[in-house]
């Protein structure tokens, strides 16, 4: 498979709607792929099973708020010139790239990287959403070490790192990240083609495509892509899809703490009737509560969308009056493994609930 120029929309569109509220804001970077494509040609997708055992992979992305991504904008060169450091820092050579994150901005960087450099583009990531922190990733949970890495500011400095505990790690780019202006690019987890392939979330990248597809084709209000959504969803990874509320913003509070989004919203029923929903916002939405009661909690999918387009509502966009939905989908079964949710569940955040996968029958 290959992605032009005018496969973009739908990926952008398709990663937002998986990116939970995180993952970065994807115009800027749809913008500088679309100069990529244009100018270096298609990038190529391929599955993770086509990867040579011996091949050496790469994920690469952007750490930090992303509300920074909205302020410090990056150039066309910066996933490539990334790579290239990373590169000359093992003196070897990357034969693929892989995703953070199917969510957002992140989806995307890879794919300007594969296009510049001239190698393929993994079809997978390491999440099947977006999630916060590092060792969030699959790959981590893999026994991936996240270093040797390098990181990538604004002003073309590079840094490399060498800690092999992912959250030693997290905690080391974070602050490199605050730093540095708030965002910087990464190229780390550094692997063989076999171990990615027992790593990655495979075929990720093509269903946000087919879901970005899916959301073009059939804008309009909530209420009746709802059963379309369901479908889709029906034939993935993922777990049931369902809409669980709908009414209007009336309260979102965020600020970036140690290199993160964090803040909450209040959503209300259009008619002011009934209790309303809070949403916990840590770049991602991680929890949604109605009246107190838990609807949905990480690492289960919490999105929301404008209620009269379906188009998703990333948090850094999400303001006072909007009218919005929203939509849960039960997570990729990865993460319902309790070494997994050791990581990626209610708890790690500090929430008072165990986790119980979502049931649209609920």
């Amino acid at each position: 498979m290959k992605i032009t120029p005018d496969d973009l929309d739908a990926l952008a569109l398709g990663s937002v709607f998986l990116a939970t509220g995180g993952g970065g804001d994807p115009y800027i970077p749809k913008l500088i792929s679309q100069r990529a494509l244009e100018e270096f040609g298609p990038a190529e997708i391929i599955a993770p099973e086509e990867l040579n055992d011996d091949a050496f992979v790469c994920a690469i992305g952007s750490v930090g708020a992303p509300t920074v991504s909205l302020e410090l904008l990056p150039s066309i060169d910066e996933a490539a010139n990334t790579l290239s450091a990373f590169e000359d820092h093992l003196s070897k050579r990357v034969d693929a790239v892989a995703a953070f994150e199917i969510g957002g901005g992140n989806s995307l960087i890879p794919l300007v990287a594969a296009s510049a450099k001239g190698i393929p583009m993994l079809d997978g990531d390491g999440m099947a959403r977006a999630l916060p922190e590092a060792q969030m990733m699959t790959y981590a949970m893999a026994g991936i070490a996240p270093t040797p890495s390098i990181a990538y500011d604004y002003c073309g400095k590079v840094a490399h790192f060498d800690c092999p505990d992912p959250l030693q790690y997290e905690a080391l780019i974070r602050q490199h990240a605050v730093d540095h202006g708030g965002m910087i690019t990464t190229a780390e987890h550094p692997m063989s083609g076999i171990a990615c392939k027992s790593a990655i979330i495979p075929g990720t990248l093509s269903f946000a495509l087919e879901l970005g597809r899916v959301l073009e084709a059939n804008r309009g209000p909530a209420e009746q892509i709802s059963p379309i959504l369901s479908e889709t969803f029906a034939g993935s990874i993922y777990g049931d899809c369902a809409m669980v509320y709908s009414g209007k913003v009336v309260q979102k509070s965020s600020s970036v703490v140690n290199g993160y989004d964090v803040g909450t919203a209040i959503i209300e029923p259009i008619d002011s009737t009934g209790p309303s929903m809070s949403i916990t916002i840590k770049n991602e939405y991680l929890l949604a509560k109605v009246g107190g009661d838990v609807i949905a909690s990480v690492p289960d999918l919490i999105v929301i969308v404008d209620s009269e387009t379906s188009l998703p509502v990333n948090a850094e966009r999400l303001g006072y009056g909007q009218r919005v939905s929203v939509f849960v989908i039960e997570c990729p079964k990865v993460f319902q493994t309790p070494d997994a949710l050791k990581i990626v569940g209610p708890s790690y955040f500090g929430f008072d609930h165990s986790y119980t996968p979502f049931s649209g029958n609920k």
